[in-house]
């Protein structure tokens, strides 16, 4: 049997962002900055994207610019939030510990610029609270970063609350919701959000696109200089087909997302049953506020790496966190975040399921899952150091 359980990493796209893309590289192929009738047809598309995904984002198109992904829009926000406070004589950027990499070394460059960054610590659950924020705002906080939900635990954050926060005294909030838009109900007014990130191929679109959510008032400033496209925010001819896509896919993801919501919800639920019964193992991230397809956990005395190698052999496509640092040896920033030691940490495994997984494939998983933890265990001179009590278990 073949499980695809790596949706976290990227989604296979749908049949109506694909049929969508077809049909805009055949009929309106042009450069939607041209003044022809070709032109202005593949300027009426990316028209219409814009105002479809606005609706279903809760905003104005004029708000919406369209990038070549999440991490783009994040270093869009963060610099255009930070040129703005550096303006105003405010320096101080609130984050977490947790956030995607594209967060963090955003803000790591800005640090070496001088910039103050504080970096919240996560509660064990995965949770940043909108106390935790409050406490940490200052008279020179120009910007708050929190992520909608996080890429590797899959915990969500209480971002209204947090955004109200930040409404309240003054500070542009910005979250990255690359995992949580087309999967969770989202609506920027609502939820007191100034900017927000997104990329399609985490929702069944096209990989190379994205948007940033920017609200009216708010300068952004530009990252990519050569033409007037994205009023004047974002030179480079449009990709109009992906842009289409995009719009194409968060349409059937939004359309669809409490029927898939439940049925996510339901393998979720059933693949942490199965595999917390294994010995000294640990779901990491609140159980309860977590994205409907996410399961992460962590398994003593074995490594991730050899996991995911011997699990691929079987036919299950998993990771042991971000598809950004999957080359790394070194543990998961998340998990160390949220308190997990470096040697437990590095037997992670992320299970990130979509609609398309069945009942079956996640009865496949917890069958074999268990196999390939076993046959680890056996080898491990750690695990025989723990079995022996010549060490101590952590979980």
């Amino acid at each position: 049997m073949f499980v695809y359980a790596d949706n976290a990493a990227t989604t296979r796209m749908c049949k109506a962002a694909r049929d969508e893309m077809i049909k805009c590289m055949d009929e309106t192929f042009g450069n939607a900055s041209s003044l022809h009738t070709t032109g202005q047809l593949a300027n009426e598309k990316l028209t219409a994207a814009r105002e479809k995904m606005a609706k279903y984002l809760g905003c104005a198109p004029s708000e919406l610019y369209f990038t070549s992904g999440g991490s783009e829009a994040d270093n869009q926000a963060i610099i255009s939030a930070a040129t703005l406070g550096a303006k105003k004589g405010k320096k101080h950027i609130i984050s977490t510990k947790f956030e995607h990499h594209a967060v963090l070394h955003t803000l790591s460059k800005l640090k070496k610029q001088g910039f103050e960054v504080e970096l919240l610590d996560v509660h064990k659950s995965g949770i940043v609270t909108p106390d935790q924020v409050e406490a940490a705002i200052r008279d020179d906080t120009v910007l708050v970063s929190v992520m909608f939900a996080n890429n590797e635990i899959g915990t969500i954050e209480p971002i209204a609350e947090i955004g109200a926060v930040c409404r309240r005294h003054g500070v542009l909030f910005h979250t990255d919701a690359v995992q949580a838009v087309g999967h969770l109900p989202i609506d920027v007014g609502a939820m007191n959000i100034d900017m927000l990130s997104l990329s399609a191929h985490k929702f069944h679109g096209p990989k190379g696109v994205g948007a940033l959510y920017c609200k009216k008032g708010i300068f952004l400033q530009t990252l990519i200089e050569g033409g007037a496209q994205e009023r004047g925010k974002r030179a480079g001819t449009e990709n109009v087909p992906a842009i289409s896509g995009m719009a194409a896919a968060l349409e059937y993801a939004c359309d669809n997302m409490q029927k898939n919501s439940e049925k996510l919800t339901k393998m979720r639920d059933r693949l942490i049953e199965g595999l917390s019964r294994i010995p000294h193992s640990v779901v990491n991230g609140d159980v309860e506020h977590r994205l409907p397809g996410n399961v992460n956990m962590c398994f003593e005395g074995i490594e991730g790496e050899s996991l995911l190698l011997l699990l691929d052999m079987k036919g299950i496509e998993a990771s042991s966190g971000s598809a950004c640092t999957s080359g790394s040896l070194d543990p998961s920033h998340v998990l160390l975040a949220i308190g997990l030691p470096h040697e437990v940490a590095h037997g992670s495994l992320r299970l990130s399921l979509s609609e398309e997984n069945t009942p079956e494939e996640i009865e496949y998983i917890i069958e074999k899952v268990p196999e390939v933890v076993e046959y680890l265990r056996n080898m491990s001179p750690v695990w025989d150091e723990l079995c022996k009590g010549e060490r101590k278990h952590v979980i």
